[in-house]
């Protein structure tokens, strides 16, 4: 599943209008709301010209003329009446425009926050890896909201400036030909001045953009790692690097409104030449008799209402622009192409037996040298393998390639006899279950943290789990039990707690193959006796993958393989392994003090 990017529109706009074409309905509703409340909110100075021409003609004005109104107290009841029932109209269309560009900016918010996200959890973790997560956030809420915000205001406006444009423009050569184009002289040149200022201001504003996703990096990154900052005593060194990056958002912004902030003064002097234009001639045309005084009273007025409201253009313009920035990013994100093929074949978890095979494997990370390199590994079902090796020599990133977390550049791998490739990728994951040193527990309760990926069992089943797992005594223990809110990450809990969670989240997964990747690397001697009997528990009768630095872990493991540089270079079973004299014996000897071991 690939997107195609060189079929996708390149200027934001297009490309947002693209994504919108399955909104051309409520799009429509809320754009004639938006015509129908300014035409209404135009038909003011037609009164006043009306109540103008009563006062002068009076019983020869055009309400009696037309009418047949010849009663003065009469034609002004009348515009009276025709007030209110336009400032009625003109305060509904008020409403329901507002509701409905409103509801629909919160529709494309919701709907393009949950496409991006989707999008995003589709992706490759190198994509995750190349990228940071402030960055990531500053798109799916900072640019959406971004978005939001103009289409909450700002497509109003461009609406309704462009129909004040029309109607007026059409009033103005319908009442007084003559005189017309003197009021719409300035609008050419303010639409170019418009269409100057977005080429401006569009690559300001996208660095802008830029600039608000280092600095919610930053922000990320450090709240993240407060305790190291804490620890190293580095507050005043992270707060000057918070007031650098700060600094370079403040001045891209400054770039940014010293040029936008430009555009309603020079508008307004295109405006004094087109309001005066009208004021001066218009005036001596109407005391020479050649345009009605009640006319020229509508002239003046429209003049201010065609004219003023092209100031706002400036703001709307910013927001514009602010807008087609965040487009661009979200719509970037989401063109992204998918490398991962979610494959066809459908392989249920029951059927599962667990032989896992790879074939002659080769993966390097981007840019570096080969991590995996013709690598062949036979694990038959049910049976536990363990992977030992220094750091470096590609133990990880096996799970990585069996969880298809990254694909293989050559060779395959193999469940069951059917290549990876080839099963569901919910499919295969659901057939795997991890147990990682670096445990990942969500913010929520204990019991949500256990049952997350099993939605929908029961409590029992998660307090068997945690049994099971050798994790129920200490969360009876905590201050709400398995209701104990676990905090961000998990950090309320110590690290032997966060993976004896784990280990109860994987074995109410039941899952046919389970990994442990260094799973009792990082606790205690207490703890790794505590997490190894439950091990033997939940490893018999499923396919058992243990990567392990420390070698006790795994010493009764079926089979021991030695990984060296991307390459296996021994295995055995413990006993054999020791006998050899190899790596593998030297690491022992070098773990359990035995003197003369060397490395």
């Amino acid at each position: 599943m690939t997107n195609n990017k060189s079929q996708a529109p390149r200027h934001p706009l297009g490309r947002l209008l693209k994504y919108g074409n399955k909104y051309q309905r409520p799009i429509w509703l809320a754009s004639t709301y938006s015509v129908l409340n300014k035409i209404f909110d135009l038909a003011p100075p037609a009164l006043i010209g009306g109540a103008v021409d009563v006062v002068v003609k009076q019983k020869d004005s055009l309400i009696a003329q037309q009418l047949g109104i010849t009663d003065i107290f009469g034609q002004l009841l009348f515009l009276t009446f025709l007030s209110f029932i336009i400032w009625g109209l003109e305060s509904l269309f008020e409403y329901t425009y507002a509701k409905a560009w409103r509801n629909l900016a919160q529709k494309i918010q919701h709907d393009l926050r949950l496409d991006a996200y989707g999008h995003l959890q589709n992706l490759e973790l190198a994509y995750f890896e190349e990228r940071s997560t402030g960055n990531l956030m500053a798109i799916l809420n900072d640019d959406i909201n971004q978005l939001e915000r103009f289409l909450d205001i700002g497509a109003n406006e461009i609406l309704q400036v462009s129909t004040t444009v029309v109607v007026i423009g059409g009033a103005f050569f319908l009442l007084a030909p003559t005189v017309a184009w003197m009021t719409m002289a300035p609008i050419p040149f303010i639409i170019w001045g418009a269409i100057w200022f977005q080429g401006l201001l569009m690559p300001r504003y996208a660095a802008v953009r830029d600039q608000a996703s280092l600095l919610n990096a930053q922000l990320a990154n450090n709240i993240t790692g407060i305790v190291t900052i804490k620890s190293f005593t580095a507050e005043d060194y992270e707060l000057r690097r918070m007031a650098n990056q700060s600094e370079a958002y403040q001045q891209s912004n400054r770039y940014a409104i010293a040029l936008s902030a430009a555009f309603i003064p020079l508008i307004r002097i295109l405006i004094l030449l087109g309001f005066t234009g009208i004021l001066l001639y218009g005036g001596m045309e109407a005391v020479n008799g050649n345009l009605a005084v009640g006319t020229y009273s509508v002239l003046v007025f429209l003049t201010q209402r065609l004219l003023w409201p092209l100031t706002r253009l400036g703001q709307t313009l910013n927001e514009y622009q602010r807008a087609m920035a965040s487009t661009n990013r979200v719509m970037n994100l989401l063109d992204t192409p998918i490398t991962i093929h979610p494959g066809d074949q459908h392989l249920p978890v029951a059927t599962v037996r667990g032989e896992v095979e790879f074939v002659d494997v080769t993966f390097a990370y981007n840019g570096r040298a080969p991590v995996v390199e013709g690598l062949c590994l036979h694990i038959p079902a049910g049976k536990t393998i363990g992977v030992v090796g220094a750091t470096g020599s590609g133990k990880s990133t096996l799970v990585k390639l069996l969880l298809r977390l990254y694909e293989v550049q050559s060779g395959k791998i193999t469940l069951d006899g059917i290549p990876l490739q080839e099963i569901q990728l919910q499919d295969l994951r659901r057939a795997i279950g991890l147990v990682s040193q670096d445990v990942f527990l969500f913010h929520g309760t204990v019991a949500d943290n256990i049952a997350y990926g099993t939605f929908d069992v029961t409590m029992e089943s998660v307090v068997e789990a945690a049994k099971i797992a050798e994790a129920h005594d200490f969360i009876v223990e905590l201050p709400q039990g398995y209701d104990t809110i676990v905090g961000e990450r998990g950090q309320k809990l110590s690290g032997g707690q966060r993976q004896r969670v784990a280990i109860a989240r994987a074995v109410l997964k039941n899952p046919p193959i389970l990994v442990l990747d260094e799973a009792t690397s990082a606790v205690d001697n207490e703890t790794e006796a505590a997490i190894s009997r439950s091990l033997e528990r939940i490893t018999q009768h499923r396919t058992t993958i243990a990567i392990a630095h420390r070698l006790s872990t795994i010493r009764h493991a079926d089979s021991i393989y030695v990984m060296d540089r991307g390459k296996l270079v021994e295995f055995g079973t413990h006993e054999q392994l020791i006998a050899k004299s190899g790596i593998y014996a030297q690491l022992w000897n070098l773990q359990t003090g035995i003197k003369g071991a060397s490395v």
